[in-house]
């Protein structure tokens, strides 16, 4: 390849990584400083002409590139169009790249080099006017918990889904030494976990997958970052979920999710409590929109839902005062029975 070819080439590419790190819908490049950009950063010296050029061949290529039109008056008094204002069209807004580096900065489980290089992975998206505007967010990182198998474990299960396919993995716990440890079998040998994968799912800030043991008729939730020494069982097929009791019509994931508050497994059922109005805001955060709202007066209101019962205690007993449970009467006397058990903790 000879050097003038090769230079081409390079102009190219040169051109097109200014338009990536230096423009965008608001911040437009003239030809003119697309040259002035050449010379500072690449010490290229490249008449308007070729620079227009190559823009054209960048065009016809497919790089989605925007252009506004002006009209002037040539050298012949005739109107002529020239095409200025150039930017690239990037796939992700500033606004959707922030949202994602935001939630990537409060994930708890995802360990601060793997976050750091994903956000400048994400980064690289956008121009440097982005990058100097990201420099502000910062979260407190000191309690993210050590995972460096997440990525690698979230890539196995998408495997497995994707091929219908079963797994075995060990789970975990934190122990008072802050080490995690299997649970174990009744020897004592880490538990193997064998499931039929179904769903990866976000809930509070956390990774899980929901999926179904052998021999069990019902589905369980898992925490990813719990998740260890994870393979696919190439010869075991995934049992289908429409196999499940209960779903033989189908799975709603949208329904599962607004049943399963901190993503417990367990009974589900209608549930009926009284709360007082300013809280109706935490409650459709917690439990959305599809909720029974009756019996308003000036102070509380009562909602009905379904959703799982022992998370249901947790989230009653988390608001105290402010949540009064009315049905079923099991959870009523277990949400008194663990309040007693509480208030006797604090009577020693």
């Amino acid at each position: 390849m000879s050097d003038t070819i090769l230079k081409k080439k390079k102009l190219l590419l040169f051109i097109l990584e200014i338009l990536k790190r230096y423009s965008d819908e608001e911040n437009p490049l003239t030809i003119a400083t697309i040259e002035k950009l050449l010379l500072k950063k690449y010490e290229l010296q490249v008449g308007r002409k070729a620079i227009k050029r190559n823009l054209e061949h960048l065009l016809e290529l497919g790089y989605n590139i925007e252009y506004s039109v002006q009209n002037r008056k040539g050298i012949n008094g005739e109107n002529e169009e020239i095409k200025t204002d150039w930017y690239l069209i990037r796939d992700f807004t500033d606004s959707e790249l922030r949202l994602i580096i935001e939630n990537l900065l409060f994930s708890k489980y995802i360990p601060d080099v793997q976050k750091k290089t994903l956000i400048q992975k994400i980064e690289n998206l956008s121009n440097e006017k982005f990058k100097s505007r990201t420099k502000h967010i910062k979260v407190a990182t000191a309690n993210s918990l050590d995972s460096q198998e997440l990525f690698h474990t979230i890539e196995i299960l998408d495997e497995a889904i994707e091929q219908n396919r079963q797994i075995v993995f060990h789970y975990n716990f934190y122990a008072s030494d802050k080490k995690k440890h299997n649970y174990t079998d009744s020897i004592g040998l880490p538990r193997k976990y064998i499931v039929s994968p179904y769903y990866i799912v976000s809930s509070n800030n956390r990774y899980y997958l929901i999926c179904n043991h052998q021999n069990k008729d019902e589905l369980f939730n898992y925490r990813i970052d719990r998740i260890t020494n994870i393979s696919i069982l190439k010869e075991k097929m995934r049992r289908p979920i429409i196999d499940i009791k209960g779903l033989k019509a189908g799975f709603d994931l949208s329904k599962y999710m607004s049943e399963h508050l901190y993503m417990f497994s367990g009974e589900i059922a209608p549930v009926t409590f009284c709360v007082e109005k300013i809280y109706v805001d935490d409650v459709i955060d917690w439990f959305g929109k599809d909720i029974q709202l009756f019996n308003e007066n000036k102070s509380e209101v009562t909602v009905r839902v379904r959703t799982n019962l022992y998370a249901m205690k947790i989230w009653a007993i988390q608001y105290g005062t402010h949540v009064r449970v009315l049905k079923p009467q099991k959870l009523v006397d277990w949400i008194k029975s663990d309040l007693q058990k509480t208030l006797k903790g604090y009577e020693r």
